[in-house]
């Protein structure tokens, strides 16, 4: 995974003690209705895009940007759907990691999915009542909060 320069820094004072940061995730949905999920790399759990705000950046934007380095996919921010707070992450190289999470609802513009970096090893589409497993329990979560009253006029083109 890569670390962004600035947590790389903080590493280097508090090497591997938590850290609190915030995060964003986006649930994308296309016009049928399917969310965009990919598959991590180093869980290899199925899950939201997701990632890190750095310093200044607008959470909105960010999970913009995320979306498009994540899956090449062109997506618009529709609304915030929650702010939760992650359980503490310890990764496999002893850094520990708590997250206050922004998640929003994002709707597809354009772009085929697919594996734009290295952070995962699959990026597909799936109907909310056929979701793949091993699915990250924090996805469930954002899926959930973020799909209540979907079928609104608000996400319809």
């Amino acid at each position: 995974m890569p670390i962004p320069e600035f947590i790389r820094d903080l590493r280097t004072h508090v090497g591997h003690a938590p850290l609190w940061l915030s995060g964003v995730s986006g649930v994308v949905v296309d016009d049928a209705g399917r969310v965009l999920l990919t598959r991590r790399a180093d869980t290899d759990e199925w899950a939201v895009v997701s990632g890190v705000l750095e310093p200044g950046e607008e959470p909105a934007r960010a999970i913009v940007r995320e979306i498009g380095e994540e899956t090449g996919v062109r997506a618009e921010v529709v609304r915030l759907t929650s702010v939760d707070v992650t359980p503490m992450i310890t990764y496999p190289n002893r850094d520990q990691t708590q997250y206050l999470d922004v998640c929003f609802l994002a709707r597809h513009l354009d772009g085929e999915p697919r594996v734009a970096d290295d952070e995962n090893t699959a990026v597909q589409w799936f109907a909310p009542d056929a979701l793949p497993e091993p699915l990250a329990e924090t996805t469930r979560l954002r899926l959930e909060k973020a799909l209540a009253g979907a079928e609104q006029a608000w996400f319809r083109r």
